[in-house]
């Protein structure tokens, strides 16, 4: 009898980032800050909301990291927000033209997931796992499935 197996790739595995791993969260957190203070204001974002995008940064420790990136390492509850605003945003300029990408978020939605509120609404409420939720709705989208 035949052994089934899986096909071999001929790409290599990314590497698996260790957001454990301080080195690696102070190598990430500037260009990470960089990156969602450009989507933030893309978006059109109030300072409230980016905010509570981050998971709720309080006032001071968020306007220093508005002011300058420089030297500051996020936990990796941030990084990981982050990086779904990043796919997000990506997923929208690929989805849509400029306009239309950077007002979605703010628009109200007909997706059962939203329930016609916003999805910026949506992933405020519902933290991490709603960004999660977004961005695999986009990346589906994108990939016209």
């Amino acid at each position: 009898m035949a052994t089934l197996t899986y096909p071999a790739t001929r790409y290599e595995p990314s590497p698996v980032v260790d957001l454990a791993a301080r080195p690696e969260r102070e190598r990430l957190s500037p260009p990470a800050l960089g990156a969602f203070f450009r989507i933030a204001d893309r978006w059109s974002l109030r300072d409230a909301d980016a905010r509570q995008l981050l998971g709720g940064v309080t006032n001071g420790p968020y306007y220093e990291m508005k002011k300058s990136a420089k030297g500051r390492v996020l936990d990796a509850d941030k990084l990981l927000r982050i990086s779904y605003l990043i796919g997000i945003f990506k997923a929208l300029n690929v989805l849509h033209g400029r306009p239309l990408a950077d007002e979605w978020v703010r628009l109200p939605n007909s997706n059962r997931i939203f329930g016609g509120g916003t999805p910026l609404a949506y992933m405020m409420k519902g933290g991490a796992p709603a960004m999660q939720t977004v961005r695999r709705l986009l990346d589906a989208r994108r990939g016209g499935m």
